[in-house]
C-alpha cells in the first residue's frame, strides 16, 4: 500500500487541480544604483533603512564607527533589535580578519563603496548582449554567463 500525495488525494482543497499560475508568488524588489552613495544618517530611521540597503546590496561598503575606526567589507547578515544598541550588522571585512559584529549604535557613517559586482547584469542586457554577438559573426555567443567580466 502506497501513501498518497497531496494531489492524489481528492479530500484535500486544490488536489488534482494543480494550477500553477494560481500560485502566490512574492513581488520582487526593485534594485537602485547605489554603488558610491553615502547616506547622509540624520536619525535611526534614516540608519535602519541605509543598513538594510547595505546588506542587499552585492558590493562592499565601508563602516565608520563613532571612535574613528574604518572597516570596510561585505555585510552578510543583520540583526533589527528594538534599539540601536540590540541592533547589529555583521561584516566579513575586506583585510580577511574574520567576521566581525557591530551595533548600529557605534555606526557614525556609511559609504557603498565597492563595485557592485551585478550590477548591469540583468536579463534584459545579457540578452540583448547575446543576440549582439550572435548577429556580427556569431563567435563569441554563448549561453553561459560572462564570469570574467
Amino acid at each position: 500500500m502506497s501513501v498518497p500525495t497531496h494531489f492524489d488525494r481528492q479530500d484535500v482543497p486544490g488536489a488534482g487541480s494543480f494550477d500553477p499560475e494560481k500560485l502566490e508568488v512574492a513581488p520582487g524588489r526593485k534594485r537602485e544604483g547605489i554603488e558610491g552613495w553615502v547616506p547622509e544618517l540624520a536619525s535611526e530611521q534614516e540608519l535602519r533603512e541605509a543598513l538594510e540597503k547595505a546588506f542587499d546590496y552585492r558590493g562592499d561598503v565601508t563602516l565608520t564607527q563613532k571612535d574613528g575606526t574604518k572597516i570596510e567589507g561585505y555585510i552578510f547578515d543583520r540583526v533589527g533589535g528594538t534599539t540601536l544598541s540590540a541592533s547589529f550588522v555583521r561584516i566579513l571585512p575586506k583585510s580577511g580578519a574574520g567576521r566581525l559584529k557591530i551595533a548600529y549604535s557605534d555606526i557614525a557613517a556609511l559609504a557603498f563603496s565597492g563595485r557592485d559586482p551585478a550590477a548591469g547584469k540583468s536579463w534584459d542586457a545579457w540578452v540583448k548582449k547575446y543576440w549582439e554577438k550572435k548577429g556580427t559573426s556569431g563567435e563569441g555567443a554563448s549561453l553561459h554567463p560572462d564570469l570574467g567580466e
